[in-house]
């Protein structure tokens, strides 16, 4: 049983800045990506899609939102201009995760939310076992209606996180984890 665990036992994101080349050639990707929407699903919506930014794309992107933040702030101090125009350029691969909800469906928002959240967490999971780094993303690009609308969303979509793929440049430590003791409780009527 260990092994069976030892995956989500060992689990841990790898800096955005410390993934570096190579990403997954195109056939690991597609059996990633092909694994990472296996989720749980209530109804069969499907609400989730994957957009994915690689090459010049990604500095084009960063560019675009150091724009915006800058017009929105034109004393937006030069670090963060950079780091907006930077933050996507590190990892080789970025995937964006896209919640595609259905408000007309007898299934709640929440929980086709879930099954998008599912989709990044499988990506990290599966990132892992590929033997590549991955972390979890969003900033405040992900919660942007006008991001939304360069990303081509529609109206019921919405970015669940950037997923930042690529080749670990240093050994990540891990972080202290909480206590099971702490979070588990058994409910007696």
């Amino acid at each position: 049983m260990s092994n069976a665990l030892s995956l989500l036992q060992h689990r841990h994101s790898v800096p955005s800045r410390q993934l570096g080349e190579p990403a997954p050639d195109e056939a690991t990707l597609h059996a990633l990506l092909e694994a990472a929407i296996r989720v749980p699903d209530h109804g069969k919506l499907v609400p989730y899609r994957l957009i994915l930014l690689r090459g010049d794309a990604k500095l084009r992107f960063g560019e675009r939102l150091a724009a915006m933040a800058i017009e929105r702030n034109p004393e937006l101090p030069e670090s963060n201009r950079e780091k907006d125009r930077q933050r996507y350029t590190f990892a080789p691969l970025v995937v964006a995760v896209v919640a595609r909800i259905d408000g007309n469906s007898k299934v709640p928002a929440i929980e086709q939310n879930l099954a998008a959240g599912c989709v990044a967490y499988n990506l990290l999971l599966g990132a892992q076992a590929l033997g590549f780094g991955a972390n979890w993303l969003t900033g405040w690009a992900a919660y942007d209606r006008e991001v939304g609308g360069m990303l081509g969303l529609a109206e019921n979509e919405h970015v669940t996180g950037f997923v930042h793929i690529g080749t670990p440049q240093i050994d990540v430590p891990d972080r202290d984890r909480p206590a099971l003791a702490d979070l588990l409780s058994t409910w007696t009527p």
